[in-house]
């Protein structure tokens, strides 16, 4: 049993799929990713993405605002409370900061960032957590509004082992994408080899960043074994072992309150 546990099925290439979205995720099924996390970026998907959970089984949804669709409008503490009510949002985010390429709206990003923390705190919900270039404002946020208890996961990793290191004292899951199987990635191969077997996850992040030997196409649900394999190779287990771990660590994030 394998988890995807960062994904965005509402912006895959569905073009090989006569019967749509349906088929992305029996194909994924045919692999044995058994679940899904479907995540939300703004106001504007939020009820795409849920929808998409309340029609496929073993699909989970989030709910907020990526740090490149924060405007001038911020997200509130109480709309993401709203936002959250539905069993099947098992999330807050993905939000954090992204100053590669949204430096502009650092001080936006800031309090959106904030007020999703606040609220994931507040629901017992955990919070995905994007970061790019903000490694020392995403961890003074963290440290200042997290909770230890619901936490959350540092999704899409690429930054140092001293992050992580300050991330897992926060009691954050570190998530491992196909960027691992990246020829250029050896410094995120030695963080995947250092990463407590039970704070780690995988993902996909599709329709973006497929892994080798899918480099070049569009991501999907499916190759997430590539990921798996690349990750239970780097951590000299077997492939069993890594799904049966990382799908438990899924659960216990996520699904908590919902088993």
């Amino acid at each position: 049993m394998l988890v995807d546990s960062h994904c965005h099925l509402d912006r895959l290439n569905l073009s090989k799929y006569p019967n749509g979205l349906t088929g992305a995720i029996d194909a994924a099924k045919e692999l044995g990713v058994s679940k899904m996390l479907c995540v939300c970026i703004s106001e504007e998907n939020k009820q795409q993405v849920l929808d998409i959970a309340l029609q496929h089984e073993g699909i989970y949804a989030s709910v907020g605002v990526h740090p490149s669709d924060v405007s001038e409008s911020i997200v509130s503490v109480e709309q993401l409370k709203n936002w959250s009510k539905d069993e099947k949002i098992v999330a807050l985010g993905e939000t954090g900061l992204d100053y590669y390429y949204s430096a502009e709206k650092a001080e936006q990003q800031k309090e959106s960032f904030a007020n999703h923390l606040i609220a994931g705190a507040e629901l017992g919900l955990p919070v995905i957590i994007h970061t790019r270039d903000a490694r020392e404002d995403t961890l003074t946020l963290m440290r200042e509004y997290a909770s230890s208890h619901s936490a959350g996961v540092m999704h899409c990793f690429t930054e140092s082992w001293e992050m992580a290191q300050q991330a897992l004292d926060l009691n954050f899951y570190i998530s491992i994408s196909g960027i691992v199987t990246f020829k250029n990635a050896d410094a995120l191969r030695e963080v995947t080899k250092k990463v407590p077997l039970d704070k780690l996850l995988i993902e996909t992040d599709s329709p973006y960043l497929a892994p080798v030997p899918y480099r070049g196409k569009p991501n999907e649900p499916k190759y997430v074994r590539a990921v798996a394999e690349a990750v239970a190779d780097l951590r000299g287990i077997s492939f069993d072992e890594l799904a049966e771990t990382t799908s438990r660590n899924f659960a216990n994030l996520f699904l908590k309150n919902k088993l």
